[in-house]
């Protein structure tokens, strides 16, 4: 499965950084769609209401899925690789 990387940058509500990357099926470019899972993914973090529009969030590359990552877009329709301060 090929899959597009959301490089994403979000300040969260302490003033410090989250910098997280949204994974979605190559085929998918709404930004709508691509944000919403974002938003879905800071809520879970207790970050909800946070900005997250094209300014924090862009199309870095495409690349094959791991099987975990795979099996994550099969499920939920998106997969999230934290990087730091999540």
């Amino acid at each position: 499965m090929k899959i597009a990387v959301w490089d994403t940058y979000v300040t969260k509500k302490d003033g410090t950084l989250m910098h997280f990357d949204i994974l979605v099926p190559d085929h998918i470019s709404d930004t709508k769609i691509i944000f919403e899972h974002g938003q879905d993914y800071l809520a879970q973090k207790g970050q909800q209401g946070q900005a997250l529009t094209a300014k924090e969030c862009s199309l870095c590359h495409m690349e094959e899925a791991t099987p975990e990552i795979k099996k994550s877009i099969e499920s939920k329709g998106y997969d999230i690789i934290e990087m730091e301060g999540c």
